[in-house]
């Protein structure tokens, strides 16, 4: 019996061709136009239509709603189809253990016959999901990643520190792959807290020369308390350079603070869908990548299309996948918005603000939608900010809803005082009123889960417990 292996079934140049990197990237993308490149956007999004027909999870999230294959001609129809998430995957799961019926591997087709990459999501929002990727597919998520680090000025040589989780989880895989294959940088993956505790990962950054942190932006800061725990100077002693990670609403200012005034680069993307947007040089929005990625911005509430500037959900069409597990209109449940400003560096792609809260973690307190991971930024503000805070949520017996923000602080338990600052803080910026718990540094550790998660915990809802 023969068959492909993983490098036969996919073109290495060709890719590299199509999803071009550095100079050849931006010259791209600084000339071409909107009308050339929504013909290329059309012709992919096609391609991926055309296999997911063949998969049964799309024939009947598609058929349910009345949607023929004639009903979709072009990219225009795309908003005729219904939209996807984590619910309906799973839901896949539990009725095709163990994997589902939503990727269409090994079918007996030839999109279909190609060997797995298997992962998962991390359980951030409940039990962890299966990801699945052509080796095809996997390289393009790994290229795509690796051109926004090279954009953002990863190099040669660098010593990258990773605290993305590994095991089963995607993401540490995932990234140590786009700079192992498509940078020359070279690659420590150290993981999160429990798989290398923080004092270790310190004194490996040291040794090392470490001048690159890719991660979650909670846990390197807090990777920068340890180092001074251990009489290390962030940005002399660790002479980091840049952090590349996911900064979501916390404060740059700090971050970069921490790490003795390091430039930060923001990226985003999901785990079925691989990196949607990033940072470049001019560190003014996200650049979409729009020669793969189809973004739609949806209203959370109604699922209609927003006008640019309008907040909503990421919905997002993966238009290189097109053999398993094709995405088309999967609901990332992340809030953000396009910009209207036009490009500084003369890129003729769309920008978004980046990641400004989950709408499937929003919190609706006295009519005010609350994204927990909104306090972050405002609770720094004030001084006695220890840097760790979770909410939680409740409702009494007369049906009121509140919100308790524990905090950590550096100041005394029971100062009322103190709390009430904390609370105007958050009333002035926010809109509404919540309590205030105050937590000795590292109490909530606990309870957020910062040592070993690669995402804290921001919201505990006891509402309908």
């Amino acid at each position: 019996m023969t068959y492909a292996t993983y490098f036969e079934s996919f073109d290495v140049k060709e890719l590299l061709k199509q999803f071009p990197l550095d100079q050849a990237f931006t010259d791209k993308f600084k000339n071409i136009s909107r009308e050339e490149l929504r013909a290329e956007q059309n012709a992919m999004f096609l391609r991926c239509v055309a296999r997911a027909w063949q998969i049964p999870f799309y024939q009947r999230l598609w058929g349910d709603a009345g949607i023929t294959p004639e009903d979709i001609q072009s990219l225009d129809d795309i908003t005729k189809l219904p939209v996807f998430g984590k619910h309906e995957i799973m839901a896949s799961v539990e009725a095709h253990p163990p994997l589902g019926d939503f990727h269409g591997w090994q079918d007996g087709t030839e999109a279909g016959n190609k060997p797995l990459v298997f992962h998962t999501t991390s359980g951030t929002t409940g039990r962890p999901q299966p990801l699945v990727f052509s080796p095809h597919s996997r390289e393009v998520q790994s290229l795509l990643l690796a051109r926004l680090y090279r954009w953002q000025g990863m190099q040669p040589g660098d010593v990258v520190h990773s605290v993305y989780g590994h095991g089963m989880i995607n993401g540490g895989h995932y990234v140590r792959e786009a700079i192992t294959h498509y940078t020359q940088a070279l690659f420590c993956s150290a993981g999160t807290g429990i798989e290398m505790r923080s004092a270790q990962q310190v004194q490996l950054m040291k040794s090392m020369g470490t001048n690159v942190i890719v991660g979650f932006a909670d846990y390197i800061k807090k990777l920068a308390d340890v180092a001074r725990e251990n009489g290390l100077v962030p940005g002399k002693d660790i002479p980091v350079r840049m952090i590349c990670g996911h900064l979501g609403r916390e404060s740059r200012e700090s971050l970069s603070a921490a790490w003795g005034g390091v430039e930060l680069y923001d990226w985003y993307g999901v785990g079925d869908t691989g990196a949607i947007a990033g940072q470049g040089p001019d560190q003014d929005g996200l650049y979409l990548m729009e020669d793969a990625q189809y973004v739609e911005i949806l209203d959370v509430d109604s699922g209609e299309l927003v006008a640019d500037g309008g907040t909503g959900d990421m919905v997002v069409t993966c238009l290189y996948k097109d053999d398993i597990y094709p995405i088309i209109r999967f609901n990332t449940h992340d809030v953000t918005r396009v910009l209207t400003t036009p490009s500084s560096l003369g890129m003729n792609l769309r920008r978004i603000e980046g990641f400004l809260g989950r709408s499937d973690n929003m919190v609706k307190i006295r009519g005010i939608n609350v994204f927990p991971q909104a306090m972050a930024p405002v609770l720094e503000e004030h001084a006695s900010f220890a840097g760790e805070f979770i909410c939680v949520a409740s409702r009494d017996e007369g049906g009121r809803d509140d919100l308790a923000v524990h905090v950590e602080t550096r100041g005394a338990l029971d100062d009322a005082q103190l709390a009430a600052e904390f609370a105007a803080l958050l009333r002035q910026r926010l809109g509404v009123e919540m309590s205030i718990v105050l937590a000795a540094p590292g109490a909530l550790a606990a309870l957020t889960g910062i040592e070993v998660r690669q995402k804290p915990v921001r919201l505990i809802d006891k509402r309908f417990a």
